[in-house]
């Protein structure tokens, strides 16, 4: 018996560190990080080679399958192709269960399957699974709401925990039972706050997921907060390199555009490193061409006709094919205009609300006013004095269908605005909504809005929340949706 003993010992011990030796687990090494931010620029591929061979070296790390979900994730979001999405969405599953396999100890554990969640949530919403991508922003909203119980001082919780707590704040009251349902409460000041203290971290993973949060904050305090001035100083006090980081770069572009900057987004565009390392995305073509066509500039056509042949998505087909159809209606060349009109009726879906305006307008006979859609083109592009040039001397006398005396009227009110002659824009703004406050256009509610802004900015809230509250109370109107939730982000802001 004593000379079997130590054999009996040498098995129990070879038994024993199997288990050891097979155990996952999450280790954020240095290789890993290189990748991380490889991937966080969109260079994709240099990303996945660097995993490939963390993977190879050190099978039971399971950083680089999380890592792999950004990949799927920055592919699909952007370039939205279908059979890509068949592709890849099994991994969403094994990538699941293989953080599930992880130490408990770990505030990766729930940390990697929240985020997981709330990447595949987004990207459900593109391929048009909105109800799935519910359930999955519910599960990383628990989630990560559990590790910040578990683990209070992992600093990455706050960033996501804060961002989906800010979107949830945007949710309309006529939505509110999805949030019950969802079990998801929002409030837009202390997600914000939650962001921004998160920014200021100093620690290992405040400055590991720094370049992420910055996209996040700068998105969230631009749509929600409204504070598009203070997200272009952020984004000159960052730094932040537009030529190389492509997406700092489509983060400024889109931003840049969609606040009346066209010819800062045609800069970046032009500006930005092209080489074959970053992942190809149609989306810049749209950008260039939406930049060019709002500076009614005749080399729009290329762009936007580029990314309609190469685009394999839903989101913005439409509204950029409408845009194209308005280039060549003001070009004078109705015969392309009506047939990229036609093909609005046949492409894409209405799932933004800029889609189905699109599709509402295409279904009719009738086209625009053509001063009051360059007006429109210019205004939107950031040619304020251009445009305004256009409307001088006019007012709603001078145009004879209901719908273009509504669109003036919104139209020389928001020059005005941009201009920073607050009370002619009120004005007409106000002008605008006894105009149309029954109609379908969005219009009267879209100056409703304005004024609210205008006041939120002299620091009246009251009066904001009143006007806010009046844009909410237009029924039945194009663009409904959107404008209620930057309305109730204003009442929230107001009250807050």
């Amino acid at each position: 018996m004593i000379s079997l003993r130590p054999t009996w010992l040498a098995v129990l011990l070879v038994l024993l560190s199997v288990p050891a030796q097979a155990q996952k687990v999450f280790d954020f090494n240095d290789r890993c990080k290189q990748a991380y931010h490889e991937i966080i620029q969109l260079k994709l591929t240099s990303g996945q080679q660097l995993l490939n061979t963390e993977k190879a070296q050190h099978p039971n790390n399971l950083i680089p399958y999380f890592l792999e979900n950004y990949i799927d994730f920055f592919t699909l979001f952007f370039n939205e192709d279908p059979t890509e999405f068949k592709k890849r969405l099994p991994n969403r599953d094994t990538r699941l269960d293989l953080m599930g396999e992880g130490p408990e100890n770990s505030p990766f554990l729930l940390f990697a399957r929240s985020v997981i969640h709330f990447q595949w949530a987004a990207v459900r919403v593109k391929f048009g699974n909105n109800w799935d991508a519910g359930w999955e922003f519910r599960r990383s909203f628990l989630q990560v709401k559990n590790n910040q119980q578990q683990f209070p001082g992992f600093a990455p919780n706050a960033l996501y925990a804060g961002a989906m707590q800010v979107a949830a704040g945007t949710i309309p009251d006529g939505y509110k039972w999805l949030s019950n349902l969802l079990g998801i409460n929002g409030n837009i000041k202390k997600g914000m706050s939650k962001i921004s203290t998160f920014l200021q971290g100093t620690d290992e993973w405040s400055v590991l997921f720094h370049e992420e949060a910055i996209f996040y904050y700068c998105y969230l305090k631009f749509y929600v907060e409204n504070d598009k001035p203070g997200v272009f100083k952020f984004i000159d006090q960052q730094h932040l390199d537009l030529v190389n980081h492509h997406l700092f770069a489509y983060l400024a572009v889109n931003l840049s555009r969609n606040s009346q900057q066209a010819e800062k987004a045609e800069q970046i565009v032009t500006a930005l490193n092209m080489s074959p390392a970053y992942l190809a995305m149609p989306v810049w073509d749209m950008e260039m061409g939406y930049a060019k066509v709002h500076h009614l500039d005749p080399a729009a056509a290329p762009y936007l006709e580029r990314f309609i042949n190469t685009f394999k998505g839903r989101f913005y087909v439409k509204d950029a094919l409408q845009k194209l159809s308005w280039h060549y209606y003001l070009q004078g060349d109705d015969t392309k205009a009506r047939l990229y009109r036609q093909k609005i009726l046949t492409t894409g879906t209405t799932d933004s609300e800029a889609d189905k305006q699109a599709q509402k307008e295409a279904t009719t006979d009738t086209w625009p006013n053509k001063l009051l859609l360059q007006a429109r083109m210019l205004n939107d592009g950031g040619y304020f004095r251009q445009a305004l040039a256009l409307l001088q001397g006019k007012n709603t006398g001078n145009f004879s269908l209901p719908e273009e005396k509504l669109e003036f009227a919104y139209r020389a009110g928001r020059l005005y605005d941009d201009l920073g002659n607050d009370s002619l824009a009120i004005t007409f703004y106000k002008e605008a909504i006894g105009l149309g406050e029954q109609r379908k256009e969005h219009f009267a509610a879209r100056a409703a809005l304005q004024i609210g802004y205008i006041f939120e900015q002299h620091g009246d809230k009251q009066t904001a929340i009143k006007w806010f509250q009046r844009c909410q109370n237009m029924k039945d109107h194009d663009f409904k949706n959107s404008l209620d939730a930057k309305a109730k982000a204003g009442i929230t802001r107001c009250k807050e």
